[in-house]
């Protein structure tokens, strides 16, 4: 169902485009015409097995895949993948870290569109740095020649618990807010609320943030003794994950401001209903039209 989903917000957003019993790029499908350089290759970020890329594979008609992953899996999607007489396969075991994404031979002058399902924490902004050189022209703050071959992405966040403030991508966002370092270190710890809790009826009424700090009979009238450490013991489930979901989307929304600096379209959507994963965001962009 995820995956499916996020092929499906893929097409929606314009990145993928169905054609009867074919399917393209929709950035690219007045180009395609046939030829095979003109179907975008797909590098998937923390591939891990490669289910996400094989379901796309079968669903499009994709000629190119670049699988990173900096571990070793069994039962890998490989194999089904090399079956595919269209489909070129490259696997590369490196950090996301390390990748330059312009020394990759395969991938010169060739459009490609990014995926990851399992980007945890720090991953993600890793991902979106491999993919967008940071170095733009500072007087135009035009993007690079290493972003033109970038069709679009698609992100599922995760573990945000993880993230760490030497790799996220749009400190200055959270500075602007007055959210610092420490600050951050403190909001990516609250981020695990958002987990923890039952999310057995996708925390109806929460899309707003209408949090409640309910009275407990045994708090003292005096605010000098409730401090936070007493504010935090008495809240209930739904408020402390109301909380950490909310840290999350102000870390996702720091790198949904990101991308669209760099000059994408982008969305952040909610892919699947919490009560399937709490994990639930999306992040998808594409180069403007």
């Amino acid at each position: 169902m995820q995956q499916a989903s996020i092929l499906g917000n893929l097409e929606e957003f314009g990145v993928l485009k169905s054609c009867g019993d074919d399917a393209v790029s929709g950035t690219l499908k007045s180009e395609a015409s046939g030829d095979a350089d003109d179907v975008p290759s797909v590098v998937e970020f923390g591939a891990g097995r490669g289910y996400l890329t094989q379901v796309l594979a079968d669903c499009y008609r994709i000629k190119k895949i670049l699988l990173v992953e900096r571990k070793s899996y069994k039962l890998k999607a490989d194999r089904s993948l090399r079956q595919k007489e269209s489909v070129t396969l490259e696997r590369l075991r490196i950090d996301i870290e390390d990748l330059k994404l312009n020394a990759v031979e395969s991938l010169q002058g060739v459009p490609y569109l990014a995926i990851g399902k399992h980007l945890c924490g720090p991953a993600t902004d890793m991902t979106l740095r491999c993919c967008i050189s940071k170095q733009c022209n500072q007087h135009n703050d035009a993007p690079s020649d290493s972003t033109c071959c970038l069709i679009g992405l698609a992100i599922a966040t995760c573990c945000h618990h993880l993230c760490q403030w030497k790799h996220y991508i749009n400190k200055r966002y959270m500075l602007d807010l007055g959210i610092s370092k420490d600050d951050f270190n403190a909001m990516t710890w609250l981020t695990s609320w958002a987990v923890d809790a039952d999310h057995g009826s996708d925390l109806c009424g929460t899309g707003s943030f209408d949090l409640q700090i309910r009275e407990n009979e045994h708090v003292e009238s005096d605010p000098n003794t409730y401090d936070v450490k007493n504010m935090v013991k008495n809240m209930k489930a739904v408020d402390r994950a109301v909380v950490g979901l909310m840290c999350k989307d102000i870390i996702d929304v720091g790198r949904f401001m990101w991308l669209k600096e760099h000059g994408l379209e982008c969305e952040l959507v909610k892919y699947v209903p919490s009560n399937i994963s709490p994990e639930n965001r999306l992040l998808v962009a594409r180069q403007k039209s």
